[in-house]
């Protein structure tokens, strides 16, 4: 999916009165979208809380560093350090803070990332965007590509899915499933109901394999 094969995640938070509430209420979308991200191994996060212009009063200072405590707070529990995350407070609506420095909140002295390559800064949001960190994609080690499933499609045979963590994956080649010591020869290789050339670490992608049942 997508989602597994994001670099970052953004987390929309909503900063209205009784929204913010909801969501990161015990089974609220918040808790659920910050959690399937990390699970799905998404390293890298910015928090967006959106909707600055229906806090009461608008664009509050206050209501923004709640909101920034409480997901600071949860997020942490999960497994992300909050240090790393850019919190930025937005208006989609209106354009504020998205892709230009809003007049609306002057008390917004921008955001900062702290990790160990070092700190960045900004105050827009497409400026948090712009300081993702690109993963490593260790294309020259040895192929593999943990399993997330594997699916037997008529009148094509066993298609193997998963995402590619190092090495590339091309067809023609002759590749072995553990712990089974099955070898045999990949016949095509998709993402997207594409056929690829190769497939690259962080491409999830269906592999045809000859005479695997």
């Amino acid at each position: 999916t997508g989602t597994s094969q994001a670099d970052c995640a953004v987390l929309i938070v909503a900063a209205g009165t009784g929204e913010f509430e909801a969501g990161i209420s015990k089974n609220g979308q918040t808790r659920e979208h910050a959690l399937l991200a990390f699970t799905l191994g998404v390293k890298q996060l910015i928090v967006g809380v959106n909707k600055m212009d229906s806090t009461e009063p608008p664009y509050s200072e206050s209501r923004f560093e709640e909101i920034k405590k409480e997901v600071s707070s949860y997020i942490k529990k999960i497994g992300y350090n909050p240090a790393a995350v850019a919190f930025v407070p937005i208006s989609g609506w209106n354009g504020d803070n998205m892709l230009e420095v809003s007049a609306k909140m002057p008390w917004f002295k921008g955001w900062t990332v702290e990790r160990k390559e070092g700190k960045t800064e900004g105050k827009c949001l497409i400026e948090a965007l712009d300081a993702i960190l690109p993963p490593a994609r260790p294309t020259d080690k040895a192929l593999r590509l943990p399993l997330q499933d594997v699916y037997k499609i008529g009148g094509i045979g066993t298609v193997p899915v998963g995402r590619v963590e190092t090495g590339v994956l091309k067809p023609g080649m002759v590749v072995t499933f553990a712990p089974a010591g099955l070898t045999t020869e990949v016949k095509s290789v998709e993402m997207h109901h594409e056929a690829l050339v190769e497939a690259v670490p962080g491409d999830n992608v269906g592999f045809n394999v000859k005479n695997v049942s």
